[in-house]
C-alpha cells in the first residue's frame, strides 16, 4: 500500500491532521511548550514559510492541533520532534504557547523510520528531501536487519522473506532500486549543486554522475558552470566523473568538455501545400514519399558522376 501511496505521492497526513504514522488509538497525549520541543537531529526535509504553511497554521488557530506530534525525551532536557515539525511551526504562526504530542521511548533506529515515513507521504518532496530521507531510513533499515552473514553482502531486514534493505524500500516508496540508489547519490554533492537539483536547474542523472567527482573537483566545476553559463549534460557529466576516476580532470579538461555541444539534430520539413502542386490528389503521403525518394536517389547518383568526372580531368 505505501508504494501505491509514493508513486501517486498522496497530500502528508501530517498536513492534513489524519492519523499520525505510528499512533495508536486513544493514546494519551501532552501538552509540551514549544519551547521544549528541538528539531530532530539532521531532518532532512524542509519547513517553509510557504502557502501551505499559511493555511495549516490558520486551521490551527482556528480548530487546534488535531493529531499530535510524536517525540521522544532528550538526555540533555526537553522533547526531540520525531514527527511534527510542520505543526510545530504552525502552532508558532498561530501563536499557541503548546502543542500536543505522544512521548515515546524510541532508539534512534526507530526515531528515524517514524520520521522519514511520516513525511515521504507529503504532496512534494525536493530532491535534496528524498535523497537524504531515503539514505536515512535504508542506515535504519540495515541496522535493524543486524550485521550481514558471510554469505549476505547486504544485510536482509528481519521478517521480510529474506528481502534485501533497499528492496524493501524500493516497495514501500514506489520507487526502483536503481532511482533509490541515485537519490542517495545526490547526498554526496556539494550544497550549491544540490540546490541546483532541488530548482531544477541541474537534472538528477548528470548530478548522479557528478556527485562521484571529489569535493573540490566539484566545487572547481561550480565555479566554471557559473563562469561559462552551462549545465552538463549526462553525457558531459560521464565524461568528467571518468577523469576524475582516472584522476585527470583538471580544470582545462573541464572547460573542454563543457563546451562540446551536441550537434543539433537535422530536420527538414515539407510543407504539404507546396507538396500538393506537383502531384495528383489521388497520391497517397507513401506514394509521394516513393517518388520523393527516387528522385534523391537519381539526384545522388547524378552528384556522383559529376564528382568522378572532376578527379579524371
Amino acid at each position: 500500500m505505501r508504494g501505491s501511496a509514493g508513486k501517486i505521492q498522496l497530500a502528508s497526513l501530517d498536513d492534513f491532521f489524519g492519523v499520525s504514522q505510528g499512533q495508536t488509538a486513544g493514546e494519551p497525549f501532552q501538552e509540551i511548550p514549544l519551547s521544549d520541543l528541538h528539531p530532530f537531529k539532521n531532518h532532512p526535509f524542509h519547513v517553509t514559510d510557504d502557502e501551505k504553511m499559511q493555511e495549516l497554521a490558520d486551521s490551527v488557530a482556528q480548530h487546534g492541533v488535531l493529531v499530535p506530534g510524536i517525540v521522544r525525551p532528550r538526555p540533555e532536557g526537553g522533547y526531540e520532534l520525531v514527527s511534527g515539525h510542520r505543526r510545530k511551526r504552525a502552532c508558532e504562526l498561530a501563536g499557541l504557547a503548546t502543542m500536543p504530542v505522544l512521548v515515546r521511548e524510541l532508539d534512534d533506529d526507530e526515531a528515524v523510520l517514524i520520521m522519514v515515513d511520516s513525511n515521504l507521504q507529503r504532496e512534494k518532496i525536493l530532491p535534496s528531501e528524498k535523497a537524504f530521507a531515503y539514505r536515512m531510513k535504508l542506515g535504519a533499515m540495515k541496522r535493524k536487519a543486524g550485521r550481514p552473514s558471510k554469505k549476505n553482502c547486504v544485510p536482509v531486514a528481519h521478517n521480510f522473506s529474506g528481502q534485501k534493505s533497499r528492496s524493501i524500500l524500493a516497495q514501500q516508496v514506489g520507487e526502483s532500486q536503481d532511482q533509490i540508489r541515485r537519490y542517495i547519490r545526490l547526498t554526496y554533492l556539494l550544497p550549491a549543486l544540490l540546490q541546483m537539483v532541488d530548482e531544477n536547474k541541474l537534472v538528477l542523472r548528470p548530478a548522479v554522475e557528478i556527485s562521484y567527482l571529489t569535493l573540490e573537483e566539484q566545487g572547481l566545476l561550480l565555479a566554471i558552470m557559473g563562469r561559462l553559463d552551462v549545465v552538463p549534460t549526462l553525457e558531459q557529466a560521464q565524461q568528467l566523473k571518468m577523469y576524475s576516476q582516472d584522476r585527470q580532470l583538471t580544470e582545462t579538461k573541464m572547460k573542454v568538455v563543457l563546451a562540446r555541444k551536441k550537434p543539433a539534430a537535422m530536420q527538414v520539413t515539407l510543407k504539404k501545400d507546396r507538396l500538393k502542386q506537383y502531384f495528383p490528389q489521388t497520391y497517397t503521403q507513401k506514394q509521394m514519399e516513393d517518388v520523393i525518394f527516387s528522385l534523391l536517389k537519381g539526384w545522388k547518383s547524378q552528384q556522383e558522376g559529376v564528382g568522378a568526372g572532376d578527379e579524371n580531368e
